[in-house]
């Protein structure tokens, strides 16, 4: 009995030890991340983001985002579009206080990397895919997308089924290791 144990162990601990060549960054986002929106009728920024990032450039697929942003956060450089934006004729912050962003994969792309999950605005939920970029800087680093957003889709906008239903983004999220 004892001989059976000792190999059983064994491969136990071998089995153990071959899974931790596969563990996951996990980052804290720094204070001086970036959410700069352009769209036909208004330009600004998201002032407050939070979330969990676990990313391995080396293990793509075993990473997981879930990202909020504050809706109430909107700033336009305009209170009056500010206040517009808040309300219940486009965002409706009250009702809908977040912008939410939780992955299913992430995979390699030529340019970088290529997100997929589920984004939530405005009280709806969609497949999305977010293309991004990743610079390592030792214990830190930079998470960097530029992508398009149907405001339509959302029900933050009358579909008019041209370009401006759109709303161009462009985030940079400064991380460091945990």
């Amino acid at each position: 009995m004892r001989k059976m144990i000792y190999p059983a162990a064994t491969a136990l601990v071998l089995l153990l030890a071959a899974f931790t060549w596969f563990s996951v960054q996990q980052w804290q986002i720094g204070n001086n991340y970036s959410i700069k929106f352009t769209g036909k009728y208004a330009d600004g920024t998201f002032k407050t983001m939070k979330g969990t990032i676990i990313f391995d450039e080396q293990n793509p697929a075993a990473a997981k985002f879930d990202v909020t942003i504050d809706v109430a956060s909107i700033n336009t450089g305009n209170g009056l579009k500010n206040r517009h934006a808040r309300s219940d004729k486009w965002f409706d912050a009250e009702k809908y206080p977040v912008i939410h962003f939780v992955s299913s994969s992430v995979v390699k792309t030529a340019g970088g990397y290529e997100v997929k999950g589920i984004l939530e605005m405005h009280g709806i939920s969609k497949p999305f895919t977010i293309p991004f970029t990743f610079s390592r800087n030792g214990a830190n680093g930079v998470f960097t997308g530029n992508f398009k957003v149907n405001r339509a889709d959302y029900g933050i906008t009358t579909a008019r089924g041209d370009e401006s239903d759109f709303t161009s983004l462009a985030v940079t999220v400064p991380v460091t290791s945990r």
